[in-house]
């Protein structure tokens, strides 16, 4: 089995949630005693969260990947970025290192091609929402990506950095995400990405009336798959 890579702690929260995924994924396949073998570098998000609101990137894309270099000298085969946002910093990483990065924009594509479907919401950080490093990854996969108007995005954004990070979980915020996504579907979503690893700590599939999208169980099993030989990571989109 290959060693899964985890660049975590973006937030801490969503890493528990890979290293949980990645496991049961192992487990499910092949039974017994069998657990995913990984190796979890996880950076302090304050350093990072300074970064990202400050829009220093390259110094963020630096610091990861010095990060994908020290999972790769620990013996790891693949990088596993666990965060949508910082995939803004991707190329930064797969320049570092001689590994393959699971691009988890090329999982969800797959994903959502898989479904058959064409036109996906997508929800996450603002940084996520607005900039065009992830819309234009999963467009490049020959999806339209729909983005909520500008106060749910305010709202979707607050939401993540102020609770979910920070393991709060509240009913009420629960209730303006499916505000949200019942908006997207009126748009013409026929499909929801949940584009931040955190967002699957708040809303499901039973939150959404269009099938979801959950890109940290999508990422994860991807990266399980991959280290049992199950299938290969994901294509990257033709350029």
């Amino acid at each position: 089995m290959k060693v899964i890579g985890l660049l975590g702690g973006m937030s801490w929260e969503s890493s528990l949630e890979y290293y949980r995924l990645v496991n049961e994924r192992v487990r499910a396949a092949l039974g017994g005693f069998h657990s995913a073998r990984t190796v979890l570098y996880s950076v302090d998000f304050a350093v990072i969260e300074a970064m990202q609101a400050a829009g220093r990137w390259d110094e963020a894309g630096a610091e990861l990947a010095r990060a994908a270099r020290a999972l790769e000298a620990a013996g790891a085969d693949v990088v596993v970025l666990c965060t949508n946002t910082m995939h803004k910093v991707a190329g930064a990483i797969t320049d570092a290192v001689a590994i393959p990065l699971l691009h988890l924009a090329d999982a969800t594509a797959a994903a959502i091609t898989a479904a058959g479907l064409t036109r996906a919401g997508l929800l996450g950080t603002r940084f996520t929402m607005e900039q065009p490093f992830y819309r234009d990854r999963l467009a490049a996969h020959g999806l339209d990506v729909l983005v909520p108007g500008p106060a749910d995005r305010d709202l979707v954004h607050r939401i993540i950095y102020d609770e979910l990070v920070h393991g709060v979980v509240r009913e009420e915020s629960r209730a303006a995400y499916r505000g949200v996504i019942e908006r997207l579907v009126a748009a013409g979503a026929d499909g929801v990405v949940y584009g931040c690893t955190e967002i699957e700590l708040l809303v499901g599939p039973a939150d959404s009336t269009v099938p979801t999208f959950p890109t940290t169980r999508l990422h994860a099993e991807a990266a399980a798959d991959f280290a049992m030989g199950v299938r290969p990571l994901p294509a990257a989109p033709v350029s």
